[in-house]
């Protein structure tokens, strides 16, 4: 089925989602389109969703050196996020396909969700607290309880996320109602308001005097970093919890009641999902293939970018003396103001994507094209990495980077806001359409795409520490083999996309 063909079968606003598979058979009934309110309201949710996401991706892997674990095991922390995903978001999916509660099939997995996020939020705020309450020492340099701690809220997070995002985007694409268009502005708006998230965290992340709003933060067991970590994620929870509820009480999600030959018949839902993957069609395999291949590229940078410019950029270190200690944490924040950067041009262009992607005669052209922007601003880490330990060789080891090579890392990292915002939306968008013309179910097809992006992510996640410790330490052999992946994913997407 060609992407023209796919978009032709869901132009008008009442077809059928028909979930198929060797043993039980699901259609809802679309109807009309919703109204594009109701579709930013539900979008916005992602605002909240995407606060926690930054703050994990900017203050997380730091923090959790300072608790103790090493640079080379940090990135299996990461784990909990694919694991989780693999696991979740299609099971989640599956089950909001059918879910008939009286308040709609996609809300009662929304609002867990939020709830899930803010246990998790308190969890890890005050898990060096609750660590030495349990018996950590402050002078230990692994808290070994306050790391199990840490590991439990963070592993909650990740559940809650994935509770979340799945039936969210199924939630937009129920209210786009199969038309083409409508998909593709849903997805479009999601993403920025994942962009609107980005910036709140970002900032936050990159504020340093942030626990003076909450002072009762700073106890004997978390000092200042740790007290804006937490300030942050109080900010998080109130944040979504808000846009949650005031969303989820201003759409009504219709119940679903099932066809009498589907409450004869059960399927497992892991059953469904392998099901999914037995009669999918070239379209979405080829769809699969360019966002595994994409996520390899991402998923170093994201989860290592911050340590990056702490590390590489000014040449700081989370377990060496005080000088090193505070370049790290410079290096930190000022890798949280580039992550800043990126959201602001992430969500400019989410709302572009639509018309630009018309202008390049289609979406699979836009995804080509910036996946080799990726690539490019990738392979440009090395020559800031290697410029950075220039100068350090010349001015001293505690000099910190040039204003220019501060200015270069965080010029690469607004660029990259721009594959970003097309990695965010594009994807899923038509995952949705072709899923609308093949039968397949939005929650569950949301579901099945998520594992091309969580196995990437597993991979990098067990590898990357051993990876880059074999070249010599550091992040950058992470963002080559990334570089690599992303020009792999610009072809095939212009090559194999339909």
């Amino acid at each position: 089925m060609s992407s023209h063909q796919a978009e032709t079968a869901v132009k008008s606003g009442g077809v059928l989602e028909r979930q198929t598979s060797s043993s039980s058979t699901v259609v809802i009934h679309n109807g009309e389109p919703s109204p594009l309110r109701k579709i930013i309201s539900v979008s916005s949710i992602a605002a909240g969703v995407q606060f926690g996401w930054a703050l994990q991706l900017s203050l997380l892997t730091p923090y959790v050196q300072l608790l103790g674990i090493p640079h080379k095991w940090s990135s299996l922390i990461w784990l909990c996020g694919p694991i989780s995903g693999m696991l979740v978001q299609p099971t989640v999916g599956y089950y909001s396909d059918r879910c008939t509660s009286r308040f709609g099939r996609r809300r009662p997995f929304i609002a867990s969700g939020a709830v899930l996020v803010a246990v998790a939020g308190l969890l890890i705020g005050y898990a060096a607290d609750l660590g030495m309450l349990a018996g950590d020492k402050l002078d230990q340099t692994v808290k070994v309880r306050a790391i199990w701690i840490f590991a439990l809220g963070f592993w909650i997070l990740d559940v809650a996320n994935n509770t979340l995002q799945g039936p969210c985007r199924a939630f937009l694409a129920d209210l786009a109602a199969g038309d083409a268009r409508k998909t593709r502005t849903a997805n479009a708006f999601f993403s920025f308001f994942m962009a609107v998230g980005n910036i709140l965290g970002y900032a936050a992340g990159s504020y340093t005097n942030l626990h003076k709003i909450f002072p009762f933060t700073m106890t004997k067991a978390c000092d200042v970093y740790c007290a804006n970590l937490k300030s942050c994620f109080f900010l998080s929870i109130i944040l979504l919890l808000l846009l949650t509820v005031v969303s989820l009480y201003y759409v009504k999600d219709k119940q679903y009641t099932p066809e009498k030959e589907d409450s004869d018949v059960k399927t497992p839902c892991f059953g469904e999902i392998f099901g999914a993957f037995k009669v999918m069609e070239r379209p979405m395999w080829m769809l699969i293939i360019v966002t595994a291949l994409n996520w390899i590229a991402w998923f170093p940078f994201l989860l290592f970018d911050t340590d990056w410019m702490g590390r590489e950029v000014y040449g700081g270190d989370s377990g060496g003396n005080d000088i090193s200690k505070k370049l790290y944490n410079q290096g930190v924040h000022v890798g949280a103001l580039g992550l800043m950067l990126n959201a602001i041009v992430l969500g400019f262009m989410s709302l572009g994507v639509e018309w630009i992607s018309r202008k390049m005669g289609g979406a699979k052209r836009l995804w080509g094209v910036v996946n080799f922007i990726l690539a490019v601003c990738l392979g440009m880490t090395v020559l800031v990495t290697k410029l950075a330990d220039a100068h350090r060789k010349t001015a001293g080891e505690s000099a910190g980077p040039t204003d220019g090579i501060r200015a270069g890392a965080l010029t690469l990292f607004a660029i990259l806001g721009i594959p970003l915002a097309v990695t965010f939306s594009i994807p899923f968008a038509l995952a949705s359409i072709i899923s609308s013309s093949s039968g397949a179910g939005q929650g569950l097809s949301l579901g099945v795409l998520n594992l091309a992006i969580v196995i990437p992510q597993m991979v990098v996640s067990l590898g990357a520490g051993s990876f880059d410790a074999y070249f010599g330490g550091g992040n950058i052999p992470g963002f080559v083999v990334g570089a690599v992946a992303a020009a792999l994913s610009g072809v095939v997407a212009l090559i194999l996309l339909p």
